[in-house]
């Protein structure tokens, strides 16, 4: 029934209540997450049940897959003994080591994987402190360079959004499984912004918690747990803190970002407006020029912010614009994604955009990818104009997401250097 009671084995078809959330510790052993986000554990009688809010010894459980099919797997309590659906109403680990592993064995189970996050969360926990540790040092150090920040400032842009985690507060000993060495990337951005005159947004793009379930946010397991408590939203201003302490007194800093995509109802509007009241004052306490940027709730109203940030000297109202993540999107044409941005876009844009400038409005990410399939090269360059031309008039300006990517159309330089977006004058 999606937690809180025994594990039945009783339903023919797998939903929500028969999808489990892996909380991976090795590479055999995890915990379960059910769907209401208890964790699956063994009593003391040997019964199966998800009670726990937290995982102990009891919830902790060893996956053995069959060599010759990987998705039948059999699974080893704490006790040492395996799970069985003994009956429908009956799920227990009682069950001993022998098996062959056939249709009519109760302790064989076949998993369907339907879904995973690929984001640093994963790749740490994932690979473990030290192999992480080379991979992620390897990304950091070769990825993003000095060459890079050249680029951009030889390209007619002025500035650099620079997504961070939570984490980096904690350099270079961060909570596990996350991995030392993220603060001198940030280190190295900002020295190489104030060579090429560029600004530098830091962007908290990760809190504590996960402020959306998406794995760009370091959620653990799809779960969004920010602004839950004060003493959350304390430890996420206290990253603030450090952030702006430590990058005050550099000519680059030109905003902080205090959080990326909130999504609501799971980020409430009274724990956002708690949390960017306190993060601005946080950033006010070690500089005055800096802009203060904060986000939208994603499927709020956009304008829900707009008298809130208004209220605050330097604050920015941070909107993303995409013509993707929609079934609203996947068939329209050319034109008709063209006209979009030209109409309703600009409509949107015009919406939370103060004429007197409180707050400065910024559409900090945007991307010239879409669902047309077989569109020319002369279908992309009109639909990244059109943004450039309608995301232009935002008073504090635009960012692309992103700088480099692996698909060409996400990275802003291979859409330069082959034509695709012309920088306006």
């Amino acid at each position: 029934m999606g937690g809180g009671a025994a594990i039945l084995a009783d339903r023919v078809n797998a939903s929500g209540w028969e999808t489990f959330k892996l909380w991976r510790i090795d590479e055999m052993t995890f915990n379960f997450r059910v769907f209401g986000n208890q964790f699956v554990g063994v009593n003391s009688t040997g019964g199966v049940v998800a009670t726990a809010t937290t995982p102990g010894p009891s919830e902790t459980f060893q996956l053995v897959r069959q060599d010759s099919d990987k998705s039948r797997v059999r699974i080893r309590a704490s006790n040492g003994l395996f799970l069985q659906a003994k009956t429908m109403e009956s799920v227990t680990a009682d069950y001993g080591e022998d098996s062959d592993w056939g249709d009519d064995d109760p302790s064989v189970f076949v998993t369907n994987n339907v879904g995973s996050l690929h984001g640093e969360y994963q790749i740490c926990n994932g690979y473990g402190v030290t192999k992480a540790t080379q991979v992620l040092r390897n990304h950091w150090s070769t990825y993003i360079t000095e060459s890079d920040f050249s680029f951009i400032a030889s390209s007619g842009l002025n500035a650099v959004r620079v997504p961070v985690g939570w984490w980096i507060a904690s350099d270079p000993d961060p909570p596990l499984p996350f991995v030392g060495g993220s603060l001198q990337a940030l280190d190295n951005a900002f020295s190489w912004a104030e060579k090429y005159n560029l600004g530098v947004i830091v962007d908290l793009h990760a809190a504590p918690g996960s402020q959306n379930p998406y794995e760009h946010s370091a959620t653990r397991d799809g779960s969004q747990e920010w602004g839950t408590s004060d003493a959350n939203i304390a430890q996420t201003v206290q990253v603030i803190e450090f952030l702006a302490s430590r990058y005050a007194g550099r000519a680059s800093l030109l905003a902080v970002e205090l959080l990326n995509e909130p999504l609501a109802p799971g980020a409430t509007l009274a724990s956002i407006m708690k949390y960017y009241q306190d993060g601005y004052d946080a950033v006010r306490r070690h500089t005055s020029t800096a802009y203060v940027i904060m986000s939208n709730r994603l499927s709020a109203s956009a304008t829900e912010l707009l008298q809130f940030a208004g209220g605050f000297s330097g604050a920015v109202l941070d909107v993303h614009y995409y013509n993707l993540f929609s079934s609203d999107f996947d068939s329209l044409t050319v034109e008709q994604n063209i006209d979009f941005v030209r109409n309703n876009r600009s409509s949107d844009l015009a919406a939370v955009t103060s004429q007197n400038g409180r707050p400065l409005t910024f559409v900090g990410e945007w991307v010239a990818e879409w669902e047309v399939q077989g569109a020319t090269k002369t279908d992309y360059q009109r639909f990244a104009q059109v943004q450039e031309d309608v995301y232009g008039r935002a008073t504090f300006g635009w960012a692309y997401w992103t700088l480099k990517n692996v698909n060409n159309h996400w990275s802003m330089q291979w859409m330069i250097q082959n034509g695709y977006i012309t920088l306006n004058t």
